[in-house]
């Protein structure tokens, strides 16, 4: 922790999706027969939801390598793992 650099580093993909693409694409790939609700933004909602991976690129070498529909199932398994949570699908 003794480098020069602060403040925070985005770790994300920097692929813009609004909140509805978002949960739409779960629906598809995890659960279709679950039902979206979409309700008022807050006032202080972000516009957008595009993270500046800059930081990470020039200083950890760092950038994205799974796409979120390869990555959405990946984070669906582990998260059941962990919960102990069966998986009900059917393939």
């Amino acid at each position: 922790m003794g480098g020069s650099n602060t403040g925070p580093i985005n770790l994300g993909n920097p692929g813009e999706y609004t909140m509805t693409e978002l949960a739409e694409t779960v629906k598809e790939l995890i659960n279709p027969n679950v039902h979206i609700k979409t309700v008022d933004n807050t006032p202080d909602d972000p516009q957008q939801r595009k993270p500046d991976i800059t930081k990470a690129k020039e200083l950890l070498g760092w950038e994205p390598k799974v796409k979120l529909r390869d990555g959405l199932p990946l984070m669906e398994d582990d998260f059941r793992l962990r919960l102990g949570v069966e998986n009900n699908k059917i393939s």
